[in-house]
């Protein structure tokens, strides 16, 4: 099943010979990390072996919010809302972002309580976060049939549209002067006395002092071939999109079972945790320990299968070459099919939590692939012991509203300017180190 449609960016006919940076990837966080640097006045070539936007970076909620992320991850967020909040002029395009604001329901006083202590993280940001009670959450939604002891309310949190986001940034890139690459597979990195020297892609050389790998989900398998251990899997999530229906929430609502936010065109994007998929791998077996507490925090939420993709990932090559045809040519765009059953059940939940949705017709259902690290944390950093080569990957399923903030701090570090916040949290380094690895909030 096709994915969601993505507004086009037609991708640079020529391969350049040389430039200062090459970003490998052409979603929301290559692309914001392009355009960081082509505003400072560095070349860029962005190579996607696909289109802009393509796989998750079109896929996902559409959320942008603060509300509930891992306290670690919070400084560089209220960083992406403000950036979020001049976007469209920057870019000069439509992202779809409003500023509508996001409510977390508590179904129990346990809830409540959790999200009260959560709050505590947004002293003194001044992002409008609030707890709601009870009688506040009726009022609000007069019409809600979901328990709520109360709720967790982010007044600048809002929504943007996934499948216009990327493009928008991509092309303001492109008029600041980088050069945007579609079915344009990087396959190897070349180096010289270990420092990086250059990128060989499926249409050529080009010559570069840094690489920035933003590759999502394909990271691992990428790195992998250059000697560089990622622990990275990959989670599905089902999405399903509605008609334009009268009568909705303009804010975004986050019940047990179900998500939901109000779309441009009138219709509302519907997800919840509950339609995440685990495709069991080879690589699941080799991260086992790694992973162990994600595993543990989410297992309620996650389906676990074991099937086609177990043999897909098993007979994909980890090793190549420049001179091969790499996985990224064989699969342009990662397009998992959609949990329709858990969509069904996930669209069931709304329905009787707000009777407004019985009269929704489902215009579209898709599935997205997620790139999770052990402790839901992004890499954004060098790596030691590789000059030039950067990380900006492992968003584990909070990449999207999080995209202009990372890209402004993986700029940051590939060219030495004084990091936008604290990048220790980000650092690849922790994989190996001996840090333990332990989400604080779930994907």
């Amino acid at each position: 099943m096709p994915g969601p449609t993505v507004a086009p960016v037609a991708g640079d006919a020529t391969l350049p010979e040389a430039v200062d940076v090459a970003v490998i990837g052409g979603g929301i966080i290559g692309c914001a990390t392009a355009l960081e640097l082509a505003e400072r006045g560095h070349s860029v070539a962005l190579c996607e072996k696909g289109g802009i936007g393509a796989e998750q970076s079109s896929r996902n909620w559409g959320w942008v919010r603060i509300s509930r992320r891992d306290p670690r991850e919070v400084p560089l967020m209220a960083e992406s809302i403000r950036l979020w909040e001049d976007l469209d002029r920057r870019v000069g395009g439509d992202t779809g972002y409003r500023q509508s604001g996001i409510v977390f329901l508590s179904p129990d006083d346990a809830a409540q309580a959790w999200n009260e202590d959560w709050l505590r993280n947004l002293d003194g940001m001044q992002m409008g976060g609030a707890m709601l009670s009870a009688a506040e959450v009726a009022a609000r939604f007069p019409d809600l049939k979901a328990p709520a002891k109360g709720a967790l309310h982010t007044r600048k949190d809002g929504r943007a549209e996934p499948q216009k986001a990327a493009p928008a940034v991509a092309e303001a890139a492109r008029r600041q002067g980088a050069h945007i690459l579609t079915r344009c597979a990087a396959r190897v990195i070349e180096t010289e006395g270990g420092a990086v020297s250059g990128v060989i892609t499926e249409r050529g050389r080009i010559r570069c002092g840094a690489v920035v790998v933003a590759g999502g989900a394909w990271s691992r398998l990428f790195l992998g071939n250059l000697g560089v251990d990622l622990p990275q899997l990959r989670v599905v999530n089902s999405v399903l999109r509605t008609e334009p229906l009268e009568g909705g929430p303009e804010e975004a609502l986050k019940g047990a079972a179900f998500a939901v936010r109000k779309r441009a065109d009138g219709g509302y994007t519907v997800s919840s945790t509950l339609a995440n998929r685990f495709d069991l791998t080879p690589d699941a077996f080799r991260l086992f320990a790694k992973f162990l507490p994600a595993l543990m925090l989410e297992w309620r939420t996650i389906g676990l299968r074991v099937g086609q993709p177990f043999l897909a990932a098993a007979t994909t090559p980890r090793r190549w070459s420049g001179d091969d045809v790499t996985p990224f040519e064989r699969t342009r765009v990662l397009d998992p099919a959609p949990d329709v059953r858990a969509l069904d059940r996930v669209m069931a939940r709304l329905r009787e939590a707000l009777p407004v949705f019985e009269r929704a017709v489902v215009a579209q259902r898709w599935a997205g692939a997620i790139d999770v690290t052990p402790d839901a944390l992004p890499v954004i950093s060098g790596v030691d012991g590789r000059p030039g080569l950067f990380l900006a990957t492992g968003f584990s399923g909070h990449g999207f509203g999080i995209g202009p903030g990372a890209g402004r701090l993986a700029a940051d570090l590939v060219t030495g300017r004084a990091p936008t916040v604290d990048p220790a949290p980000f650092r690849f380094s922790r994989f190996h180190d001996g840090t333990a690895l332990k989400p604080m909030v779930t994907i």
